[in-house]
């Protein structure tokens, strides 16, 4: 295969997003000499995500086609634009990576009959894979340990498995130059180690992952008392509030950051960190994707939310009997880099 154009249709978040980054590694290690081009179908076009994802390393392309479709005359500009992308990446080979969902599906459908080429997708339900040249069984008669397995579900008939793969992201050149300047353009020290601190939830929708204030607040208090750190406080612009509630009662040196950051730059601010911690959020899966330590905070019990590699960890942080763990956790992943050196800033 020479080139691969993958379909997505989605919540355009960029956890939802970058959780796909496992599945296109595995692509490259299967099929290393091929192209890879990313179609992505959203309700939500424009949303910061897709700049990130745009410019991620594994991708050769990416394009986006609004699929809120009311009409005949939205059909036919969601075929046009398909053909559009058709014509640009011409591929021989795509994959619909959505066990549900029909405009994936026709689009399939559509691209076989009108340019012959092969594709493959999940019989999610019966008759659904007559769209596809090839299909997979059903997800429902697979184990879905994680969000990430559900990529993996296409990929099965090719042979292909997760087989631990984690997510990935590498820094842009506007990461890589921010995290170089950063500290001398904010007045942060340079002989000192970083902790990272992802509040964010900031959408209405979100607002429920944010653990209590006081909870996280001595969390991080003891954080950085036992290790000598200084506290680096990220987010959207919109977040600033909450960054600045959470500091009224702290007395350590902390740094709130929010706003300050492009999201091509987020992910070299995450890297300077010895330790990021975070929320149930984007950041949390892009610290994860850099292979920063990173301490993920939730307010309940989502195993299906969580990543499971040696450089994370996942704390459901409830109540007071919650802090101690929550900081051992947190003290684990930061001594365990600075033993193995796998991380420098």
């Amino acid at each position: 295969m020479r080139k691969i154009l993958m379909l997505m249709g989605h919540s355009a978040g960029i956890g939802d997003m970058l959780r796909g980054s496992a599945s296109w590694r595995a692509l490259k290690n299967h099929f290393p000499d091929a192209e890879l081009h990313l179609l992505f179908l959203t309700k939500d076009k424009g949303a910061v995500s897709e700049r990130l994802i745009s410019r991620h390393h594994l991708l050769s392309s990416f394009y986006v086609i609004d699929k809120n479709i009311k009409g005949i005359r939205d059909w036919v500009r969601f075929f046009r634009e398909f053909d559009r992308v058709v014509k640009k990446v011409n591929p021989d080979f795509i994959i619909d990576f959505e066990p549900h969902g029909l405009k994936s599906s026709l689009l399939c459908l559509y691209a076989r009959l009108k340019y012959g080429i092969v594709s493959l997708g999940v019989a999610e339900i019966p008759f659904r894979g007559y769209f596809y040249s090839i299909s997979s069984e059903s997800s429902r008669k697979l184990n879905i340990q994680d969000y990430t397995d559900r990529y993996f579900v296409v990929l099965k008939a090719l042979g292909i498995e997760r087989r631990g793969i984690p997510i990935e992201l590498e820094e842009t050149p506007e990461a890589l130059r921010f995290r170089k300047s950063f500290r001398k353009r904010f007045y942060i020290p340079e002989d000192r180690e970083l902790i990272g601190l992802n509040i964010g939830c900031g959408t209405p929708d979100a607002l429920w992952k944010r653990p209590n204030l006081d909870l996280l607040r001595e969390v991080i208090k003891r954080l950085q008392e036992k290790t000598n750190t200084l506290l680096v406080l990220t987010g959207a612009s919109f977040e600033k509030d909450i960054n600045q509630e959470f500091l009224k009662n702290y007395s350590l040196p902390a740094f709130d950051l929010a706003g300050q950051t492009d999201i091509l730059e987020l992910p070299g601010l995450i890297r300077s960190c010895r330790l990021f911690v975070s929320t149930d959020s984007g950041p949390y899966h892009m610290a994860v994707a850099l292979k920063v330590p990173t301490l993920a905070l939730f307010v309940k019990d989502f195993p299906i939310s969580y990543h499971r590699h040696p450089w994370v960890s996942c704390v459901v942080l409830r109540s007071e009997k919650d802090i101690h763990y929550a900081v051992e956790e947190g003290l684990r992943l930061y001594e365990n880099f600075k033993k193995e050196g796998q991380h420098s800033p």
